[in-house]
């Protein structure tokens, strides 16, 4: 007890002393934005619709699936283009997605999407005032453009800004970094068209919630609305033909931010979960398949298989035939988001509304 109180004194110490480093970022992230603000520094404006889906702080607050929500709504009536930084990819520069990409190339993420929604146009750029001119070029039938993790990229005006922030540690309780995790400080959120706090509970109460807007302080343009995390029916990770996990043992491989919840759901579902953890994005090594591949092996259960995200998958699939010639079941689980209080349609509606005003205003030019 003693220890751990020790413990935390020190690191109670060492977190202050980060506090000035944070108030030296925080001003220097507070001059760019003002720059911008005043027009000191300029930005450009591309004619297609354009909408940047990001968050103020360093990550781990569920913006996959709202992007890929996106792309759902808009994928049966527009031409709809994707760009992301392509995190931990091993190349450089604007990339489109085509039959020879994997994660590798591209980063998981995009991977993910392009695995996901075949129509879609999936690139990745990390300047992305150079990479949408090339991608308009390369695809001038675009329709609309989702810009990936964009919500510092103010050097490109979207025209709507989507903030995400997580239910368990919102932007309004967090600092700059590396005092807290915040890329910049809190009033940014001002910038924002929608702010979506992700990760709800799904029994959230309508208390809570408008507790929650009245800590945030939306200004009158702005929309708040509530997001959950929903876990949809596993497939197969080699024929994504559907499995059911009731009763199975799994071992669960993971190299995404926060894994706790997903292995919460599935000792609700499952026997026994057994997990393996692996950073944020991680790419998987020999000796990481060595260490999932043992971990099965030795586990002295029965009904065994291996599970993983989404995410994941698209790295692990960098392995497809290594994997295979395990002859062992590997089972992904995707994951979706549904907005709560009912207003799925009113967000809905506002997003098909802004993208088809700009495509009709630009015809009209």
């Amino acid at each position: 007890m003693q220890n751990n109180s020790l413990f935390y004194r020190i690191f109670s110490v060492l977190k202050l002393l980060l506090y000035p480093l944070a108030l030296i970022y925080g001003a220097i992230v507070w001059v760019r934005n003002r720059m911008y603000d005043t027009g000191m520094s300029s930005f450009i404006k591309f004619a297609p619709p354009v909408i940047a889906i990001g968050n103020l702080s360093t990550g781990g607050t569920g913006k996959t699936p709202h992007v890929e929500y996106l792309i759902k709504l808009l994928q049966d009536r527009y031409r709809v283009a994707t760009m992301s930084r392509g995190y931990k990819r091993s190349t450089q520069g604007f990339l489109m997605a085509d039959a020879q990409t994997n994660a590798l190339r591209i980063g998981d993420e995009p991977m993910q999407y392009h695995l996901k929604f075949p129509e879609a146009i999936v690139s990745v750029a990390e300047e992305r005032i150079t990479g949408i001119p090339q991608l308009l070029a390369k695809r001038p039938d675009i329709d609309v453009i989702l810009l990936d993790d964009a919500y510092q990229h103010r050097s490109v005006k979207a025209g709507r800004n989507i903030l995400i922030t997580d239910y368990t540690k919102p932007f309004y309780k967090d600092y700059v970094l590396p005092f807290g995790t915040l890329r910049e400080g809190r009033s940014s959120y001002k910038r924002a068209d929608f702010i979506i706090i992700s990760k709800c509970p799904p029994q959230l109460s309508l208390q809570e919630a408008q507790n929650i807007e009245l800590q945030i302080n939306k200004k009158e343009y702005q929309n708040i609305y509530f997001s959950s995390i929903l876990y949809e029916k596993p497939y197969n990770f080699f024929t994504n033909t559907p499995v059911d996990l009731a009763g199975t043992n799994i071992v669960l491989v993971t190299g995404i931010a926060r894994p706790e919840p997903l292995t919460e759901h599935l000792k609700g579902i499952a026997t026994d979960v057994h997990n393996l953890s692996y950073p944020d994005h991680h790419y998987f090594g020999s000796q990481d398949l060595e260490e999932i591949k043992s971990a099965y092996d030795n586990w002295q259960v029965g009904n065994k298989v291996i599970a993983t995200t989404e995410k994941d998958a698209a790295r692990l699939h960098l392995h497809l035939e290594k994997i295979q010639a395990w002859n062992i079941p590997v089972v992904v689980i995707p994951i979706s988001m549904s907005i709560l209080f009912g207003k799925e349609q009113e967000f809905n509606n506002k997003i098909e509304a802004y993208v088809e005003q700009t495509i009709t205003e630009n015809n009209t030019i």
